[in-house]
């Protein structure tokens, strides 16, 4: 008989060779040449499906930071590592990006004719999604036979939205390569393959079957079931028990994973796994209207603002250029954003400020407060859509719809950074590139959300204001969006990385 492996491999390739059929699929040049000019409901809907792959194919942040620099460098950016000195490698303008920690990304677009009061155009957004993390122990002993898994929510996870869900593993494992102490990476997934499941309870048992349940003991995934009898098979071998995380994880997770990494289990150093939905996003709605998908909170954001700035830098020149374009996206905004690849970490301001003095020599420190102060930054991520079920909840014109436009984020108890200035450049912005925008602020009686908005308007000084892609049922394990939402998104986005300037110089000193 074979095994799960043997199957999913089998998947795998049969994907590989459905999507090889699809043209639209085959390089990036492809979807980069989708224009809103020639066939603009062509364009909506070339980029809902690509929304749809990219969330399929990358379901961790680890691949979405991945995907990014692949696209970045297919679109003519030249990666910089953080690490290096960047007088040998950075020159005065151009088109660069670099990363942190495999989480954290940051790319620019200098202008060879920028001047520090030109300020910076940026858009900041967060990558990392609800999950359940694999516990740096995850190894539990066996119930009656049915294997289960030790994992911790990451953010709001484990709810009873999880139950009942095909949950796939992926991530990133750090392996010493054979005959040497070097450590290095590889980024495994299992999608299609579902290796776990958290059963619900039938109703027919009462109030046991009723939630909340308790994350610790309820919410366990089950990934298999194994009589007694029948697991000497899972011994390890005296090889296998070399691996420093033997004892600390089940030999099948571990051969597993290091089928899927194409290692042997005693190469592997560390993991940091995640458990997701498998299942692909879908177009629906009886007239097509929706885009349905996990994963939604925020790498819909995120990749309408990464594709904005692709589209915006294949069409122009960095020695015509007097702007300087940046885009940031940000792991742990879902845990409060405090960790070095988060954006309280400060890697999107020193990015700019190492661009900005090789730029000029004669740039001082004090220039930089100057050139954040005539800045505009877009704190971008997902919003809450009108609820027709639940539209009580909501306030009169404050209810955003789909496939509108993009939805400003307002909240006077400073939860979100949007100012009264902020707020009229967006319209302004909006009326200048044809697109409509949508308010939403939350009731006097509900609780406010956050975004990662405040902390890059106190850190940089820089005009902040949230905004983004509005979506219903947020934090669940899938998600709604609008059918045209990605491809609204990424015009708006594109739009602001064009005329901010232009559309700021007319705000004078406010």
């Amino acid at each position: 008989m074979e095994s799960q492996l043997e199957i999913v491999d089998q998947l795998k390739k049969t994907l590989e060779l459905l999507s090889m059929q699809k043209s639209e699929d085959i390089s990036t040049e492809s979807w980069v040449n989708t224009t809103l000019s020639n066939d603009p409901d062509q364009y909506y809907k070339d980029f809902a499906h690509k929304y749809i792959d990219f969330i399929y194919e990358n379901p961790t942040t680890y691949h979405t930071i991945e995907y990014a620099a692949k696209l970045l460098k297919d679109s003519g950016f030249t990666y910089v590592n953080e690490k290096d000195n960047w007088n040998d490698h950075v020159e005065k303008y151009g088109k660069y990006f670099t990363v942190r920690n495999g989480t954290n990304l940051v790319a620019f677009v200098m202008g060879k004719n920028w001047k520090h009061v030109n300020g910076v155009g940026a858009i900041g957004t967060h990558i990392d999604s609800l999950a359940a993390k694999l516990k740096p122990a995850s190894i539990k002993e066996s119930v009656e036979g049915f294997q289960t898994l030790g994992v911790a929510p990451y953010g709001g996870s484990l709810n009873e939205l999880w139950f009942d869900r095909d949950l796939g593993l992926g991530g990133r494992v750090l392996y010493k390569k054979e005959n040497s102490s070097k450590i290095e990476q590889k980024l495994v997934d299992s999608t299609p393959a579902p290796i776990a499941r958290i059963p619900s309870l039938a109703p027919h048992f009462g109030k046991p079957a009723e939630g909340p349940f308790d994350k610790e003991d309820k919410a366990v995934p089950v990934m298999g079931y194994c009589p007694i009898e029948n697991c000497q098979q899972w011994q390890a071998t005296d090889e296998e028990k070399k691996c420093p995380l033997y004892g600390k994880h089940s030999m099948q997770v571990l051969r597993y994973v290091a089928k899927m990494a194409n290692i042997k289990v005693s190469q592997i150093v560390q993991l940091d796994l995640d458990l997701f939905d498998v299942q692909k996003g879908v177009i629906g709605g009886i007239n097509n209207d929706f885009l349905i998908a996990p994963r939604m909170d925020d790498k819909l954001c995120s990749f309408a603002a990464l594709w904005s700035l692709v589209e915006f830098a294949k069409d122009v020149n960095p020695e015509d250029l007097d702007t300087f374009s940046v885009l940031g996206l940000f792991d742990n905004e879902e845990v409060g954003s405090l960790t070095r690849q988060g954006a309280r970490g400060g890697f999107m301001e020193k990015t700019i400020e190492r661009a900005v003095f090789y730029h000029s020599d004669e740039l001082t420190p004090n220039c930089l407060s100057a050139m954040y102060s005539n800045s505009i930054i877009l704190s971008a991520d997902v919003n809450h859509m009108f609820n027709p079920n639940f539209a009580e909840v909501y306030m009169k014109n404050h209810s955003p719809k789909p496939n509108v436009g993009v939805t400003l984020s307002l909240d006077p108890n400073a939860h979100m950074a949007t100012d009264t200035v902020g707020l009229a450049f967006v319209e302004e912005l909006a009326r200048k590139n044809g697109d409509k925008v949508q308010y939403f602020q939350i009731k006097n009686n509900s609780r406010s959300g956050g975004t990662v908005g405040p902390f890059l308007a106190a850190q940089t000084g820089a005009r902040t204001i949230d905004l983004g892609i509005a979506q219903l049922a947020m934090h669940s394990i899938r998600a709604t969006t609008g059918c045209k939402d990605v491809g609204l998104g990424i015009k708006f986005f594109q739009g602001f990385y064009k005329e901010w300037r232009s559309v700021y110089d007319n705000f004078g000193e406010l």
